[in-house]
């Protein structure tokens, strides 16, 4: 049984190289420290309307948004009960394509996968493949965008293509990892469903689910009969619609800290955005060249979390606690029991910059004497 662990006032501040929570602004941190009030007052649906309305423009979508307190999860989980009636298509690649099949399963949906090896990409023609052989007539397809686990970015825009030729199908996608940080061009590439945390790309504390929801799925699920009760898009969008706030009590402060974040992603714009963290990812990918190699399939990198090879063989947990202690930095082994030293991944999102990963890295070569 877990015993209590007495939380201290004197911890050492660490720069998050982690594929999130990663690094806030202060001006951000300091929006939540604003007094109360409350979530039925004019106040909070001026809040609310502006976070909504901000990230449909940074997104570029004229598709409803929905943040809700909870993590994406809770839209990994709410897109399969809303838009699901029986059989869905679960693109697998990886642990987190892996737990969108698991959460099917558990909602007693009937799942069938196309099944990729971990650092594989999934690939439009394939699903494309199995859309016309199967005598399944599938509800819903899923994929992951950015495979955190395995540093992996699906093409999600061909794959939406190829759902789109079949009408009665939607295209859920999973961008926890990558949205804010990676340019989707959402209502172009039939996505029906598009859903984030806001703990990582978005450069926020954790807290707050986004989705990004199409007309079409919403009118999808008012043909359904069990539908979300907290994350439902007829719940949540005609609640909107009316009053300009959530149906349930959010958590206030971290949505003060989104609408600050929000103007400065605004500020800096989603297609500049998108290119400081390509530049990112260009660097770190030619640096593990340089030491390791990358794990992912070559031309499928992502662009928010690079996934390393440890060619070296250095002890992956003896070196992220020597750059912790020595540098106050930390960054991520690899995924679970199947990667934790085979690979080591580095979280290139949010506000970080060509600067700030140089040092992470240069703090790498010193530590393993690379």
């Amino acid at each position: 049984m877990t015993e209590k662990r007495e939380y201290k006032d004197d911890y050492p501040d660490k720069t998050l190289y982690i594929p999130g929570p990663t690094e806030v602004r202060e001006d951000v941190i300091e929006a939540m420290c604003e007094p109360m009030f409350g979530h039925r007052m004019d106040r909070m649906t001026d809040l609310y309307t502006t976070i909504v309305e901000d990230t449909k423009e940074f997104l570029g979508t004229d598709n409803d948004v929905v943040v809700l307190t909870g993590s994406g999860t809770e839209f990994m989980e709410s897109s399969i009960l809303n838009l699901v009636d029986e059989n869905v298509l679960v693109t697998t690649c990886g642990s987190f394509s892996e737990r969108q099949a698991n959460v099917a399963e558990r909602l007693g949906k009937t799942v069938d996968t196309l099944e990729y090896e971990w650092g594989k990409a999934v690939k439009p023609e394939d699903v494309r493949d199995r859309l016309e052989k199967s005598e399944t007539d599938y509800d819903v397809v899923t994929c992951v965008m950015n495979e955190s686990s395995t540093g992996v970015r699906n093409p999600i825009e061909e794959i939406g293509d190829v759902v789109a030729e079949y009408p009665d199908t939607y295209f859920v996608v999973d961008a926890v990892s990558s949205l804010g940080g990676d340019y989707v061009d959402i209502d172009e590439h039939n996505i029906d469903v598009i859903f984030t945390s806001v703990q990582k790309a978005f450069a926020m504390p954790p807290g707050l689910g986004v989705c990004v929801v199409s007309e079409d799925a919403y009118e999808r699920e008012l043909e359904s009969d069990s539908a979300s009760w907290y994350g439902g898009f007829q719940r949540t969008l005609d609640y909107y619609d009316r009053k300009g706030q959530t149906h349930s009590t959010p958590a206030i402060p971290i949505m003060l800290a989104y609408r600050k974040q929000m103007k400065h992603m605004l500020s800096e714009g989603h297609e500049a955005r998108d290119q400081r963290h390509r530049e990112m990812a260009e660097y770190t990918r030619e640096w593990a060249r340089e030491h390791f190699e990358m794990f992912p399939e070559e031309g499928y990198e992502s662009q928010t979390v690079a996934c390393i090879e440890n060619t070296q063989g250095i002890d992956v947990a003896e070196t992220i606690t020597a750059v912790d202690e020595q540098y106050d930095m930390v960054f991520s082994n690899g995924y679970g029991s199947q990667l934790g030293e085979k690979t080591f991944r580095i979280g290139h999102m949010g506000e970080h910059d060509l600067e700030s990963i140089k040092a992470l890295t240069d703090a790498i070569e010193d530590v393993a004497d690379l």
